[in-house]
């Protein structure tokens, strides 16, 4: 069932678990985690990066997720990640999305402030509740990782703009990680602890040790974002099926299995298995 994010993320916020939010880009890997999500009983999030949402295949993936979405039997939220300004935004309030992300964590905080601002406001207007970032998420390519964000600068941040989420920086970054990242776990329980009504989200979720995911969960994050895992889950087996498969739907058969595979593990590290009955 298609479901609000506030209605989503409630869930997570009561059960002390946090919600996979799986990056999609076609329909085989909506297929493989909408099919893992009811085989576990799992609310899950399908998101769609900015740029889909920019270019065509927005037009043609929104559609899918929402098909989706309506026959499942558990809780589906189709959000728009990182969206990049209005243009993106707009489109995905169009095309169905049930929630949407405003990254201008790049900006200084008074600017990330209004823009997001604005975003919040533009959004309610549809009853769409919005996620925002404070402290930038870099990629794994960087040669140094992000100072974690403060405490005092993300209660400021959440009670100027009015997210319902925040994707916060403590050691994460986009893409696969040279080395394993160390989370700064104290700083997300302090942050956790200052706003308990906002719920807290990581980003960059490919690669991170299980045991840090635990953790992070365990100190208040509510959802976490997996997107470059859900290309090498579906890529790596595309690569490894034989050509003499011709027929499209037949050749990506096991891509499907292997999206859902993977999709099936991070639900149940999150603790999410069980929970969307």
């Amino acid at each position: 069932m298609l479901v609000s994010f506030d209605k989503i993320l409630s869930i997570a916020d009561k059960g002390g678990f946090a919600i996979p939010a799986f990056n999609v880009y076609n329909m085989e890997t909506v297929m493989g985690i909408i099919g893992a999500a009811e085989e576990l009983r799992a609310p899950v999030i399908l998101q769609c990066y900015s740029r889909l949402m920019s270019n065509d295949e927005g037009y043609y993936l929104a559609p899918i997720v929402l098909a989706a979405a309506a026959r499942a039997s558990v809780p589906v939220c189709f959000h728009l990640d990182h969206g990049a300004g209005e243009l993106p935004v707009m489109r995905a309030i169009r095309f169905g999305a049930t929630g949407i992300m405003i990254d201008a964590s790049t900006e200084p905080i008074d600017q990330n402030i209004a823009i997001t601002s604005k975003i919040v406001e533009l959004c309610g207007h549809n009853g769409i509740q919005v996620e925002g970032e404070l402290g930038h998420i870099g990629s794994a390519n960087d040669e140094t990782m992000s100072e974690s964000t403060e405490t005092a600068d993300a209660v400021r941040f959440a009670n100027e703009t009015g997210v319902r989420a925040l994707a916060i920086a403590v050691g994460t970054a986009h893409g696969h990680y040279k080395k394993a990242p160390k989370l700064d776990i104290e700083r997300i329980g302090e942050i956790h602890t200052a706003l308990p009504e906002v719920s807290l989200v990581l980003h960059g979720g490919s690669g991170i040790p299980d045991e840090q995911i635990r953790a992070a969960i365990a100190a208040g994050i509510r959802k976490i974002n997996f997107g470059t895992d859900v290309c090498y889950s579906f890529l790596d087996k595309v690569f490894e099926t034989s050509r003499s498969i011709v027929a499209v739907d037949l050749f990506m058969r096991d891509a499907i299995s292997s999206v859902k595979a993977f999709a099936e593990e991070k639900i149940k590290l999150l603790g999410a298995d069980g929970r969307g009955v």
